[in-house]
């Protein structure tokens, strides 16, 4: 990156280019792993990176479309409660199609019904969540295509507000994703996988590891320092 190097310079270059890959990373190394250890105390089933299902109906994927559609053209308001019904109504009828979705980032289960989360960034494109709202849809119609009197729940999970202390900017999303049904973030998400309390003790537990790793962490980026 040569413009970047001549004016930020090789060390600043070298630790922001460090930072950013962990925050990269964060989600399948650090997020995923985690919730799934706090699942697993709360929930019967707590799984990563498992597939929704492998076909959908012909009349369901006419359904996700017209939800699509009428979503995309502000004619209808999301309704996740609503959504579902129309999807089971159709989920075995037609044509049953091979299909290649998305992986369910965490998949918990309890009492039969099960909770389907696709774990995205802090602050993800806002022309990305017609893919999100489709991604959700179809994991219900997969499930239901298999079972179709299962209790499907789908959703976006965001694991911090990067805004706080002010509220999340869950404007960008109105207009696409059922936020009361489809979306969970920071707090709201942690505390439903391990229980009331959960995202403040986990924050509390982030901070005792860089108090005692503080030593090693500063002679890492001392690295930084020596770069030219």
């Amino acid at each position: 990156m040569p413009f970047h190097t001549r004016l930020l310079g090789k060390d600043r270059l070298a630790l922001y280019s460090f930072i950013h890959s962990l925050s990269t990373n964060f989600g399948s190394a650090i997020f995923e792993p985690v919730a799934i250890a706090l699942a697993n105390v709360r929930f019967e089933k707590a799984l990563k990176q498992r597939t929704a299902g492998t076909k959908i109906s012909t009349e369901a994927h006419h359904i996700i479309q017209e939800i699509m559609n009428g979503l995309e053209t502000a004619n209808s308001t999301p309704d996740k409660k609503s959504e579902i019904e129309k999807i089971r109504e159709v989920c075995q009828k037609g044509k049953m199609n091979n299909v290649g979705l998305t992986k369910v980032d965490i998949w918990l289960e309890n009492n039969n019904e099960l909770f389907l989360f696709d774990l995205k960034t802090a602050k993800p494109n806002a022309g990305g969540f017609k893919e999100f709202k489709r991604t959700l849809l179809e994991w219900t119609a997969a499930i239901l295509a298999i079972n179709p009197k299962a209790k499907v729940n789908t959703y976006i999970a965001i694991p911090y507000n990067p805004y706080e202390p002010e509220p999340y900017k869950r404007w960008t999303m109105r207009g696409m994703l059922d936020l009361e049904n489809e979306l969970k973030v920071g707090k709201e998400f942690w505390d439903f996988i391990g229980g009331d309390g959960t995202y403040e003790e986990l924050l509390n537990c982030f901070e005792k590891v860089g108090i005692e790793m503080r030593t090693e962490i500063d002679n890492y980026f001392n690295r930084f320092r020596s770069l030219k």
